[in-house]
């Protein structure tokens, strides 16, 4: 069965970093573009990054463009999520995503909350 795992995320205070993860399992991971959303807390989930299968294509969402990177490394079936400069309102508990035969797939999601 279709498994997202992701880990990478914590405490952290405003202007710093943090690397999100995500262990994929269960389908040909190559073949399928990933997402990383979040929800912030009392809002809706929000999609903040994709990537295509060959990692050759990447989507931001404008209120992280030029901080955050999405990358995958298809040999290892993960896909990461880079966050620099991090602000108070990147706080969210983020998911990893796939859509695979046409249902859609998360992960349990990682807290990242960015606070002094």
């Amino acid at each position: 069965q279709v498994q997202l795992v992701e880990s990478g995320g914590g405490l952290v205070q405003p202007g710093g970093s943090l690397r999100l993860s995500c262990a994929a399992s269960g389908f040909t991971f190559s073949r399928y573009a990933m997402s990383w959303y979040r929800r912030p807390p009392g809002k809706e989930r929000e999609l903040v990054a994709a990537i295509s299968s060959a990692g050759s294509t990447t989507n931001y969402a404008d209120s992280v463009k030029g901080r955050f990177t999405i990358s995958r490394d298809n040999a290892k079936n993960t896909v990461s999520l880079q966050m620099n400069t991090l602000k108070p309102e990147d706080t969210a508990v983020y998911y990893c995503y796939v859509n695979f035969q046409i249902r859609s797939y998360w992960g349990q999601g990682t807290q990242v909350t960015v606070s002094s």
